[in-house]
């Protein structure tokens, strides 16, 4: 069994820029896999306008060849929407379509490049790049966002394309109301290059699966079974909190290296928020690298505090509970 608390793995900031590509969860999607809810339109209406966005230049067999630019430079497209309505599918889809140079990344690895980078670095190690895909865009940290403005400012004039994604929260949804305009106020400087497009729908990772169902302690040992233990690691929610402190977000990644399942047992309200978020980006990564999960102990509605859930970071809480619930479902299959 593997012991993550023992492992703290280095990682050059060079580094960071490698291997940016669909997760082992996308790497099989494709725009013809992704099936559009019928009772919404806009779902079929966001992949037509991915594929008209990549049809810059001439289809070829395989894809779509990034770019024989009529224009110098890039453009830019936004999908935004609420959580398991498949943006990332769609993202990753227009990744695997493309040929060129590209790099798809969530927006906080993004963050992760430009800190550990620096700007002038950061720009350098993109600006030959063809096409960015970013996905969960987050526009509730202006300092954030001004950064992320700032770069993609320099490289899309210079021809590099952009889409991002980001998800909306869905007590917001419920008021009809979309983070698109949000996104333009604040990439005002490059605005005008980006089409925005929302995608309404349902969360598909909330269909048959409760988000307050953890394991039982019967349910988690038949799952456990069922395991690989020279790939397994076990550890308990205080453990495991208490580690990710020590460990930058950047190397969540090199951290599961080798490991095929996880297990986080004894899940307790957590009071504090800094471990709640790098809690959160955990999660993330595990979902990504498509790991078997599961979690036993309080209920995933009783994990975060209602503070924390309608917060400033609120669309990360809720992303993070959407994709543990569906991590549940796979693990009971």
């Amino acid at each position: 069994m593997i012991d993550l608390t023992t492992r703290n793995p280095t990682l050059q900031p060079e580094q960071l820029t490698h291997d940016l590509t669909p997760s082992h969860r996308y790497q099989h999607v494709r725009l013809d896999t992704y099936a559009p809810n019928p009772d919404y339109p806009s779902q079929a209406q966001a992949r037509t306008a991915i594929q008209a966005f990549l049809k810059g230049a001439q289809v070829r067999p395989g894809g779509f060849r990034l770019f024989r630019r009529a224009k110098p430079e890039g453009r830019g497209l936004y999908l935004d929407g609420g959580f398991g309505v498949g943006k990332t599918h769609l993202l990753a889809s227009a990744y695997h379509a493309t040929d060129g140079t590209r790099a798809l990344m969530s927006f906080q690895d993004l963050m992760y490049i430009i800190g550990a980078l620096g700007m002038t670095r950061a720009t350098d190690a993109f600006r030959t790049h063809d096409l960015l895909l970013i996905d969960e865009f987050e526009l509730d940290d202006p300092g954030n966002t001004h950064m992320a403005n700032t770069f993609l400012g320099q490289l899309m004039p210079g021809g590099t394309s952009v889409i991002a994604t980001s998800n909306t929260e869905p007590g917001a949804l419920g008021q009809g109301r979309f983070n698109a305009s949000d996104f333009q106020r604040q990439i005002q400087g490059i605005a005008d290059r980006f089409d925005t497009y929302r995608i309404d729908g349902p969360d598909y990772r909330q269909r048959g699966v409760r988000p307050e169902d953890t394991m039982t302690q019967d349910e988690y040992h038949t799952w456990e079974t069922r395991q690989n233990p020279a790939g397994l690691a076990h550890l308990t929610y205080r453990d495991l909190s208490r580690h990710l402190l020590n460990v930058h977000p950047s190397r969540f990644s090199r951290l599961l290296q080798g490991v095929q399942a996880v297990a986080i047992t004894d899940l307790t309200p957590t009071p504090d928020q800094n471990v709640a978020l790098r809690f959160v980006h955990f999660i993330d990564k595990l979902y990504d690298l498509g790991l078997n999960a599961t979690f036993t102990g309080t209920s995933l509605t009783g994990l975060f505090s209602d503070t924390y859930r309608h917060g400033a970071y609120a669309k990360k809480y809720s992303r993070c509970l959407s994709r543990m619930s569906e991590m549940l479902q796979e693990a009971r299959r």
